[in-house]
């Protein structure tokens, strides 16, 4: 929403926005766009505004939302505010989907069609590390769009992908996740097949064939199928993928139409080069020059919280970092192992979806969370909305991990993540904080503590 807001702004609309809470990097974005931000519901309000955009963390019974329906005031839906105030400028859209990658692979391509001058618009789901926004408003014909699967909004449950039209759909990972959302894994495929299937006959879909779920996802289409992966019958075919010692370089053999080339990313892991390669398919898709495309990646600046380092104090290095899937925060860890190696890993992971805190993914968990030496998971952000049953049981995951080698640490309700690790730590520990959200500041109070300390 926050993005949104920036590139509504940019177009010269007056914007507001509502909120109960703001946390960087969000607030301080929108803090320097002078976007005014109102804490708290106030219905008598809304008769001052034209349009209401409406995100999908706001209920129907939101007392604002109740004077919107009541007065037939004129309201959109994220999505459906993309589609009206940007798409129909006429711009074509590469739409980027899947469960794991979506920020990272959406801010490659929007990096590349930077470099390589197509002055594109783009939507990103976090911060560009080159320009400190989540958002860029071109004149040239693409634009770049993070395609989430979950629901749209209140009055629309279906994944905000489908209202992006996209003329090129690149569809990363899919496995099972948003359990409060989607049933089972067939209904997650649901809506990937929904979105593929929008792909018309003169656009092009570019599928990760590392991943049979994704492929299972692109039968039903009359559009063209690039395949990314390292069989035969993939257009652009990946090999063995290495880092590069001291560094955060990979460095992963590429081959298209019968052209061998050298993807060297400023990214550790194998999980990253494949963003790169989905990146890279899209811009081809696209028409762009390979070797441009090569040349751009491998001066690509990140994007914000992925293995974002933040800090050193005490010996300590303290990274940050999105993961909070299983999946993705086994990726990361085997990421961090390889760009430090030797060293001891801690990870620090905040359950703060309502998928994170459900007993579902808990056996996942325990199998990412035991690849490092110590894991803290802090007291789940919405466990008060699920039924006990329903809940991780965090003493087992300790038990199970305590068996498996690790020292897990599971603070209680109220009890502060940062006090409950500092003892633990000593010089040379890389400590790896995951959240989708903002952690209670874990990062910067760790820095703190340990600065303190020294």
């Amino acid at each position: 929403m926050a993005t949104l807001a920036g590139l509504l702004h940019q177009q010269g609309h007056r914007v507001e926005g509502v909120d109960t809470q703001l946390y960087p990097p969000m607030s301080t974005l929108l803090s320097d766009l002078e976007i005014p931000v109102r804490l708290g519901w106030d219905p008598d309000l809304i008769p001052s505004v034209d349009r209401v955009i409406i995100g999908n963390a706001i209920p129907r019974t939101n007392p604002e939302i109740q004077r919107v329906l009541t007065d037939r005031r004129p309201y959109l839906s994220q999505a459906e505010a993309v589609s009206h105030y940007l798409l129909a400028e006429g711009r074509e859209s590469l739409v980027v989907a899947g469960t794991h990658g979506k920020t990272t692979t959406t801010s490659m391509a929007t990096w590349i069609f930077e470099e390589l001058e197509t002055d594109p618009t783009a939507l990103v789901g976090g911060l560009l590390k080159w320009s400190r926004r989540s958002f860029r408003l071109g004149q040239g014909p693409w634009m770049i769009i993070e395609g989430d699967e979950y629901n749209t909004a209140f009055f629309d449950r279906g994944p905000k992908f489908l209202h992006y039209r996209a003329r090129i759909f690149l569809l990363g990972p899919v496995e099972f996740d948003h359990a409060d959302l989607y049933h089972d894994l067939d209904a997650v495929l649901t809506a990937f097949r929904a979105g593929t299937a929008q792909v018309p006959f003169h656009g092009t879909i570019v599928v990760n064939a590392f991943w049979p779920t994704a492929l299972d996802c692109v039968h039903n289409t009359s559009a063209e199928v690039l395949k990314v992966g390292s069989t035969p019958d993939c257009a652009l075919r990946l090999g063995e993928t290495l880092v590069e010692e001291d560094t955060e370089i990979t460095s992963t053999p590429v081959e298209w139409q019968g052209r061998k080339l050298d993807l060297r990313l400023p990214m550790p892991g194998r999980h990253n080069a494949e963003n790169a390669a989905m990146a890279m398919a899209g811009a081809l898709a696209a028409g762009l020059d390979p070797d441009a495309i090569i040349d751009a990646l491998s001066r690509f600046p990140g994007v914000a919280r992925r293995l974002e380092t933040i800090g050193e104090a005490s010996g300590v290095l303290i990274v940050d970092d999105f993961a909070h899937h299983p999946t993705a925060l086994a990726a990361t860890i085997t990421a961090v192992r390889s760009r430090w190696p030797g060293r001891r890993l801690v990870i620090a992971y905040e359950p703060h979806s309502m998928t994170a805190a459900r007993r579902d993914f808990q056996a996942a968990y325990v199998d990412a969370l035991a690849g490092a030496d110590i894991a803290l998971m802090s007291y789940p952000y919405y466990s008060d909305r699920l039924a006990p049953e329903d809940r991780l049981d965090r003493d087992q995951m300790t038990s199970v991990l305590k068996e498996r080698g690790v020292h897990a640490i599971m603070p209680s309700e109220g009890k502060d993540p940062v006090e409950a690790l500092a003892p633990f730590l000593r010089s040379g520990d890389v400590v790896v904080g995951c959240s989708s959200g903002n952690f209670g500041a874990f990062h910067r109070r760790l820095l703190e503590r340990l600065v303190h300390l020294a």
